[in-house]
């Protein structure tokens, strides 16, 4: 079911922008990835903007919270009680991020399947790197300079930072393990993937900067 109602229409949406750069006489499966890569984006913007006010939101009222927690340490009932409070009498609800996250998951994860078992028709190579349906590896190198695992990981690492306001020790460790770990497993995917995941990453860091300035400005 999920093939059918996700997987399959997001082929079909990337076989149409792969006719349209043909029509355009200049056929190439890279530029039909970034074109879908970037419609999804905007189609799920409006969702991006409940999710990025809510986090901006609960992340604004942490340092009352934490008075909270220290005022009431000993009294854990109490603090439950204040905290909801708190949320309520400033109209923030902390699950509220959760929900476009949640409608957001089968989409991303039907892009990624879409284009991990894509049957392509035409050329598969773009710019430098010789085959978008390979992985990376030191004996068959797809992208042979490592470009796109590096412009994930630091994409991912960017975006990352651009949404830490507090930097405890958790959030520090992923800061770094996430990006590493996005680097890595982008060298075994097929490099049609790492195409999706930097324009993805690239676009979310411009949408979360225009959406931080205006509320900055506001």
């Amino acid at each position: 079911m999920f093939d059918t109602f996700v997987t399959h229409p997001m082929q079909e949406a990337l076989t149409f922008f792969y006719v349209l750069t043909q029509k355009a006489g200049y056929p190439s499966y890279g530029i039909a990835i970034i074109l879908l890569t970037v419609a999804i984006k905007l189609l799920m913007y409006p969702l991006t903007v409940k999710q990025v006010k809510s986090m901006k939101a609960v992340q604004e009222m942490q340092p009352k919270v934490k008075a909270l927690q220290e005022k009431y340490k000993d009294n854990k009932e109490r603090l439950q009680t204040e905290i909801a409070n708190l949320y309520r009498e400033n109209k923030v609800n902390p699950l509220a991020g959760c929900l476009p996250l949640i409608v957001q998951m089968p989409i991303l994860m039907g892009i990624f399947f879409a284009i991990k078992e894509y049957t392509y028709q035409g050329p598969t190579s773009f710019l430098w790197i010789a085959n978008l349906q390979q992985g990376t590896s030191l004996t068959d190198p797809s992208d042979p300079y490592f470009i796109i695992p590096l412009l994930c990981a630091l994409t991912t690492y960017v975006q990352q930072k651009q949404t830490t306001t507090e930097m405890t020790q958790q959030n520090k460790m992923m800061l770094i393990f996430m990006p590493l770990f996005i680097g890595y497993i982008t060298i075994t995917f097929p490099a049609g993937l790492g195409v999706y995941w930097v324009v993805s990453n690239l676009v979310q860091i411009a949408q979360q900067w225009f959406m931080y300035r205006n509320t900055a400005t506001a």
